[in-house]
């Protein structure tokens, strides 16, 4: 290679060292704003992305917690069905027990007066107590009903009559008795009262 070839190589290294170096120093400044512009567009997909997310999870939240207030509104209400459902079935074998209870009372009032202290009568007694202690502890009451005032909710008037004891509007005599079970009316009194 002569010389001139030499220089004319040398000088075009040069030139393409100058353009390189040209572009090197004016190459980074467009990708850095192209890399500053996706990372803002990334950045704003990812924003976008997450606040999606956020949403989803508010809703699946709110979703949740909706079945759950649904769940403990079935829980209670089925709760409440059960508890009717057995105050109703007590309530018809109580209204079955109670003409027992009459036909007791009905017998150990029947019993003649120099018989009362036979063991018969007393064994019967006992075991009329040990029925109304039950009854009893089971929430099942005896209605008040003489010397009180007509109650429509707990007496039946079947009958009036005169008095000069009581005022009007009073229970003369009980006729049958009433009861109650936890407040409920099982048999209303059947009741004459004072006109």
């Amino acid at each position: 290679m002569t010389e001139e070839e030499k220089v004319s190589l040398q000088d075009e290294a040069e030139e393409t060292e100058a353009v390189t170096e040209e572009t090197v120093t004016e190459s980074p400044e467009e990708p850095t704003e192209d890399k500053e512009d996706k990372k803002d567009k990334k950045k704003n997909k990812a924003d976008k992305k997450v606040e999606e997310l956020k949403e989803k999870i508010k809703e699946l939240e709110d979703g949740r917690l909706r079945q759950i207030a649904e769940f403990q509104n079935f829980r209670n209400r089925t709760e409440k069905e059960k508890s009717q459902m057995f105050d109703m079935g007590a309530k018809n074998v109580i209204e079955k027990i109670l003409p027992v209870v009459d036909n007791f009372e009905r017998g150990l009032a029947s019993i003649p007066e120099d018989e009362k202290n036979s063991s018969f009568a007393e064994g019967m007694a006992k075991i009329y107590k040990q029925l109304m202690t039950e009854l009893d502890n089971l929430g099942v009451k005896p209605i008040e009903a003489k010397g009180t005032e007509f109650n429509p909710d707990f007496h039946n008037a079947v009958m009036q009559v005169e008095s000069d004891e009581l005022e009007s509007g009073m229970v003369a005599e009980e006729l049958q008795k009433g009861y109650t079970y936890h407040d409920i009316v099982v048999r209303h009194s059947m009741v004459s009262v004072v006109s």
